[in-house]
């Protein structure tokens, strides 16, 4: 499926360099650059050490495991770039910690925030609940709603009080690795060890209502744990099988379900107070028209799984996922924690992508 829209130039290289990094690197320098993006840490690293920022410009926080030389941070100096040409600039300061790049933050001792959408929900609950369990299925539904997001119509909601969600780009479908194929359905999960963020607490609600036990981690560890055995279960965009060795906790048993429990985000939040009024809509106007080759990066870098590390599931098997991650979901929503409208903008990409599904005559969302 290709999306193309009109070009509006924010930051007019800026994803066409990390695009380019990408695929320009060795194989497992593209990988780490791509796990980079999913906001996952291969190890613990200390923040990246920054230059004293000049003036009273505004800060964008960026996260990238990689410091400065990673490609999130060379999409915030290409962004830096453009904005010069518009008018307005800022200083960018870099982490290699994402928990502390969005203290900072918080705080407002930087004014903008480039981080996954688990980590940017807290700014925006309507763009932070892409990643809701199980509510996006394929590729073609991301694509899809990430197209619908560069609409004016949906403007309002990009704004949460001072924040804006200048852009919204894919990481990746996380699927879940275990370390014994004979955990092949969601009933066997039960009793089983499984890896939950710290900071997501829908991980921890699918993971008990499936009466497994929720392990606490975070994403400088929970590949450790798996390979270690501390956890049985884990769930991961498949971008972090090299990197993270997660071949390792596999071993000669395990496996990895070809079912997406959630579309991982990457997202970029302005603080409204120190850009420009259109910056926001023109940056996710954009972003769109690199969502092709994003889109065939993540797909390509599925495959550095091998084909008998895949564990198929069964049509009905599908199916009872689909029904326990949508039951998850509606209790987040009922918590406040998933919003209502983005859940309901995601069922009906969802319908009419697969009109003939069963919750399409449901109104559950």
């Amino acid at each position: 499926m290709t999306f193309k829209l009109q070009h509006y130039g924010l930051f007019p290289r800026a994803f066409t360099l990390a695009v380019q990094h990408l695929q320009g690197s060795t194989r497992r320098a593209a990988l780490a650059a791509t796990l980079t993006l999913a906001g996952v840490a291969a190890a613990p690293q200390a923040l990246a050490q920054q230059p004293t920022p000049t003036g009273n410009l505004p800060v964008i926080c960026v996260f990238d495991i990689l410091g400065t030389t990673g490609p999130v941070f060379s999409l915030a100096k290409d962004f830096q770039l453009h904005a010069k040409k518009e008018g307005y600039d800022f200083n960018i300061k870099t982490y290699t910690d994402e928990r502390v790049a969005s203290e900072d933050f918080k705080v407002n001792n930087c004014q903008g925030l480039v981080a996954t959408g688990l980590r940017t929900r807290q700014f925006n609950n309507f763009t932070g609940s892409i990643d809701s369990i199980g509510a996006l299925p394929t590729y073609e539904a991301l694509g899809t709603l990430i197209s619908l997001l560069a609409d004016p119509k949906l403007a309002p909601d990009m704004i949460e009080g001072k924040y804006e969600v200048a852009a919204v780009f894919p990481v990746g479908a996380a699927y879940i690795f275990v370390n014994d194929r004979s955990i092949n359905t969601l009933a066997k999960g039960a009793g089983k060890r499984v890896a939950s963020l710290d900071y997501d607490k829908a991980q921890a609600q699918l993971i008990q209502q499936i009466g497994a036990q929720p392990v606490s981690a975070d994403i400088s560890n929970f590949g450790q744990k798996f390979n270690n055995g501390s956890v049985d279960i884990i769930a991961a965009p498949a971008a972090a099988y090299k990197p993270l060795e997660l071949f390792r906790g596999i071993g000669t048993k395990g496996g990895v379900a070809r079912v997406p429990i959630a579309m991982v985000t990457y997202q970029i939040i302005l603080n409204r107070d120190h850009f420009p009024p259109q910056a926001g809509q023109k940056a996710r106007t954009f972003s769109l028209t690199l969502l092709d080759k994003t889109m065939n990066i993540v797909r390509n870098m599925e495959k550095d799984i091998p084909a008998n590390v895949w564990m198929e599931i069964s049509e009905k098997e599908k199916q009872e996922y689909a029904v326990i991650m949508r039951e998850a979901r509606i209790t987040m929503r009922d918590k406040g924690i998933y919003n209502k409208k983005m859940l309901t903008l995601m069922r009906k990409v969802r319908c009419k992508l697969n009109p003939t599904d069963g919750e399409c005559s449901l109104n559950v969302e």
